[in-house]
């Protein structure tokens, strides 16, 4: 949009006050919130802000940055209509004093990559599918891990979040988010909702605009959203599949499609998922950056675990979804090990990364596996080639730092400032001493 439809569509309607969003290196969302009244002068001039709070951006002496906003990003927050403060969004992208794209900027971080798959001829496409609990507070009104229904997979007549979610749908679609499904998922107090594919830069704006609206959401209600991956032991966790495909510039021919190909696929297809199952453990750093993550990463729960790839059954680390005659632009591959605490910039710049290096180097993925991958075991799975994806936080932050691919692509400011902050946490988990060393060791010893 441009900066008249911008303002003309803001005094529509009545909008008082614009967020001028952005994440920082961890994907918490960031705002800076500006009068309506001065969204001509920042459209104009941009808004500077101090950086130096700003988890992974500068030191004090570095802190002066500014956000440059997106325009096609405008969205009026639906829950602000017909209050005092009507309120609209507006992602930005962070900027240096000199006018230099910042180096540790999430979203700049993906442009970068997107503008060397154009280089190539490909436009990235994905649609990533995020699970998300929804909890009861506690008697006391805290936080806790207390299921909101006892519903399971597709149930009805126990899903008592059933018109949150329909609330939930109509935000999204006052959001511009164009939502094509919503369901209970299998754990008790779970939940999906999809939206349509796109570009992957809009559909990381959309990540982190849909974050932000569930859990609005929800509070109206007096619950808790959460996009933790594993907060109750023994049932599954939250995932964020995420649905790939190369098109041409154009958009108008699916790149990833063969007819006469295995499932369908192209060998260019083959060479960018080969490239993806080479990178893996190092992608788990940026795919799943918290200690929680591994606990969802464990075999039993739908999660995969191994490095493999197939069409059959849906325990591959990437699954190539059955294409029916006629809907040949759905070919595309779907990768399952991504959970929704990952920074979505972040991960849609390491995956394509990775599926580049393959493309460049021609990559050959290894056979497809099409047994049921849920039942292997490490020895299993060792017989037949196969490996595994990280199974610590520790463990990936280690392949991350040695892998140049995606040090080149994410750049050694993210990197660094990423396994700085991602080893503290780690190094915090390690050091508490938590209820399951105490049930287990405190009589015994």
């Amino acid at each position: 949009m441009t900066k008249t439809q911008v303002l003309s569509l803001a005094k529509e309607q009545k909008v008082e006050f614009i967020n001028v969003m952005f994440t920082d290196i961890l994907g918490a969302m960031k705002a800076i919130t500006i009068p309506v009244s001065k969204l001509d002068d920042a459209i104009e001039l941009n808004v500077w802000f101090d950086g130096s709070s700003v988890e992974g951006f500068a030191r004090i002496s570095e802190s002066d940055m500014y956000l440059k906003l997106d325009l096609d990003t405008f969205a009026v927050i639906p829950w602000s209509r017909g209050s005092r403060a009507v309120t609209a969004l507006i992602i930005a992208d962070v900027y240096m004093p000199d006018g230099a794209p910042f180096e540790g900027d999430p979203r700049g971080i993906l442009k970068k990559q997107l503008a060397r798959a154009e280089k190539m001829g490909y436009k990235f496409n994905t649609g990533p599918e995020l699970e998300f609990f929804l909890f009861k507070k506690d008697d006391k009104g805290n936080l806790a891990p207390l299921p909101h229904d006892t519903a399971g997979y597709f149930d009805q007549t126990t899903d008592l979040a059933s018109e949150i979610r329909k609330e939930m749908t109509f935000a999204l679609h006052e959001l511009g988010i164009d939502v094509e499904a919503l369901h209970h998922e299998v754990a008790m107090g779970q939940h999906e909702i999809d939206f349509k594919y796109d570009g992957a830069l809009r559909c990381a704006d959309i990540v982190i605009i849909m974050k932000y609206a569930l859990k609005s959401i929800a509070m109206k209600y007096d619950l808790h959203c959460t996009f933790m991956p594993k907060p109750i032991a023994g049932i599954n966790g939250s995932g964020m599949h995420v649905h790939q495909s190369l098109f041409s510039l154009d958009g108008k021919k699916n790149l990833m499609h063969d007819p006469d190909g295995e499932y369908q696929l192209s060998e260019l297809a083959k060479q960018f998922i080969a490239g993806q199952l080479v990178h893996i453990r190092a992608m788990n750093a940026i795919l799943n950056p918290t200690v929680n993550s591994y606990k969802r990463l464990v075999v039993g729960y739908e999660a995969p675990v191994y490095v493999a790839w197939g069409q059959r059954n849906r325990s591959a680390l990437i699954r190539i979804p059955r294409i029916t005659k006629g809907r040949e632009k759905a070919v595309r591959a779907e990768l399952r090990c991504p959970d929704p605490t990952a920074n979505p910039y972040l991960a849609f710049a390491a995956m394509l990364a990775a599926g580049l290096d393959g493309i460049e180097k021609k990559m050959v993925p290894p056979a497809p596996v099409e047994e049921n991958i849920f039942e292997f075991t490490d020895e299993t799975a060792a017989a037949r080639g196969i490996t595994t994806v990280a199974k610590s936080l520790l463990e990936a932050l280690d392949y991350l730092q040695k892998d140049d691919v995606l040090r080149v692509a994410l750049g050694d400011f993210i990197v660094e400032k990423l396994v700085e902050a991602k080893t503290a946490e780690w190094d915090s988990y390690r050091l508490s001493v938590s209820q399951w060393e105490l049930d287990r060791y405190l009589e015994s010893y």
